[in-house]
């Protein structure tokens, strides 16, 4: 009699922790960290507050190593995100992820998220980033990708939409509008002087009264 024996399979952890940000970036983070909590002495040592590198937005991170290491923490999370959290494809975060810009904006804020989340000493941030940050991550993956990229990259669907609105005619609509509304402000905008002189009073009736300062006419309901 044949005796049936469960697979065996080689040792592994039940979860894989998160892939923990670069010496770079996690530099970035102390900054970030003494220009929000730090001393005057502090922030003034960091420069322009502004300028500084923040990995939620990519676009603020301007020194190419630095922007290699934010991609390849990306990276890592995503990985790290289809296989913790994912079972059904249709979460699955693609391979071409870096060619969806809508994605690469989303990942960054997200994982940051979930960083900070690990970081608490409760259990409150990370719950709150099971409970919305992720599943509205995923939901809105579905929306946008729906069935596209599913055997390979596919090309943006919206492309020709995009021209149309990038055209040098749609533009110049666009600028003929903006104009037309500016032109229309500028016609009825009242004249600063005459609004310095104005002032509203409260004369017993149901509604205050303007009044001209100067010559102490009164001009109309408030509310005119």
């Amino acid at each position: 009699m044949s005796v049936t024996t469960e697979p065996q399979f080689p040792p592994t952890p039940m979860v894989r922790p998160f892939s923990e940000p670069s010496r770079g970036l996690a530099h970035c983070y102390r900054e970030l960290h003494l220009a929000a909590t730090g001393t005057a002495e502090q922030k003034k040592a960091l420069g322009d507050l502004r300028m500084l590198p923040r990995p939620w937005d990519p676009t603020s991170i301007r020194e190419p190593q630095l922007r290699r290491e934010l991609w390849t923490w990306l990276d890592q999370v995503v990985d790290w995100l289809n296989v913790e959290y994912v079972w059904d494809v249709v979460g699955i975060i693609p391979p071409c992820w870096p060619q969806h810009p809508h994605l690469v904006h989303e990942i960054a804020v997200l994982a940051d998220q979930r960083r900070r989340a690990g970081l608490g000493f409760t259990s409150d941030a990370l719950e709150e980033w099971h409970r919305y940050s992720l599943p509205a991550f995923t939901e809105r993956l579905r929306t946008r990708l729906k069935d596209h990229c599913e055997e390979g990259h596919s090309d943006w669907p919206a492309r020709g939409r995009h021209n149309r609105h990038a055209a040098e005619h749609a533009s110049q609509q666009r600028d003929t509008a903006f104009s037309n509304d500016e032109a229309l402000a500028k016609s009825t905008r009242r004249d600063p002087s005459e609004t310095l002189r104005l002032h509203l009073v409260d004369t017993g009736h149901l509604t205050p009264e303007v009044v001209d300062l100067e010559t102490g006419e009164i001009l109309g309901d408030g509310d005119e």
